[in-house]
């Protein structure tokens, strides 16, 4: 397990984004079109999101063939507020595993 450290405002600025990441750490792994029924949002729209989570480390992409499935790869994540050192956002995420 590794500690990532992601912006704040990039993770947090979004609703869309936060509903995915709820979502997945929910249920661990789903495919983009059972995201967005679950969240209620389009497919494009989720799309966007995953890759974004995805570029920040927080899931992993798994492809049979057509199909796209994202796994939540973290544990937790923890938004802090401190006086004099601002907003942090910290999460703790499991390494991919191979194969």
């Amino acid at each position: 397990m590794r500690k990532a450290e992601i912006g704040a405002e990039e993770l947090l600025g979004s609703r869309g984004r936060i509903r995915v990441l709820k979502v997945l750490a929910e249920s661990g792994e789903l495919n983009i079109s059972e995201v967005g029924r679950r969240t209620g949002m389009n497919y494009t729209s989720v799309e966007r999101h995953l890759e974004a989570l995805s570029g920040m480390g927080l899931l992993r992409e798994k492809r049979y063939g057509k199909i796209r499935i994202f796994e939540a790869l973290f544990r937790s994540v923890t938004v802090r507020f401190e006086r004099s050192r601002g907003v942090r956002v910290e999460t703790d995420v499991e390494r991919p595993r191979i194969g």
